[in-house]
């Protein structure tokens, strides 16, 4: 698994990304942030369905969720300082109950959750994968 690992300093790129995203985040859900920009769309169905065009629309949310979602990759995925055999066997087991717990949170979410609330639950799913595995990773490692 060591083979697919990125180089340790991945790790502050994704911390900063996160953080960067996370105040992203912040500003774009209390204070209305809107950054306006054209953009080329493959499919575009706000008034109506346009492919393949130039829009102007809010990137402000893309560029948010682009930032987590890789912040939160190069966390994952980046090699400790010192990278052991033992924590190749840890990364496997916090991996699988990462995907077990996603599963899991998402079936509660279809189940109980409707409207608005549950379209930010498929939002809040692109990085979930990543929490509930560096959540598992870091307690794991705390327990060897």
């Amino acid at each position: 698994m060591n083979t697919f690992l990125l180089p340790y300093r991945f790790k502050w790129i994704g911390t900063f990304l996160v953080l960067a995203g996370s105040v992203g985040l912040i500003c774009y859900l209390w204070f209305n942030f809107i950054l306006m920009l054209p953009v080329f769309a493959i499919l575009s169905s706000f008034l109506e369905m346009k492919y393949f065009t130039i829009i102007t629309t809010n990137v402000a949310d893309e560029l948010i969720m682009i930032s987590l979602l890789t912040g939160f990759f190069f966390i994952a995925w980046s090699k400790e300082k010192t990278e052991t055999e033992g924590l190749s066997r840890i990364r496997s087991i916090a991996l699988s109950k990462a995907v077990l717990s996603n599963t899991v949170f998402l079936l509660f979410s279809i189940l109980f959750i409707y409207g608005n609330g549950f379209v930010a639950v498929i939002f809040l799913n692109l990085i979930s994968p990543f929490i509930f595995y560096l959540g598992f990773f870091l307690y794991l490692k705390r327990n060897l």
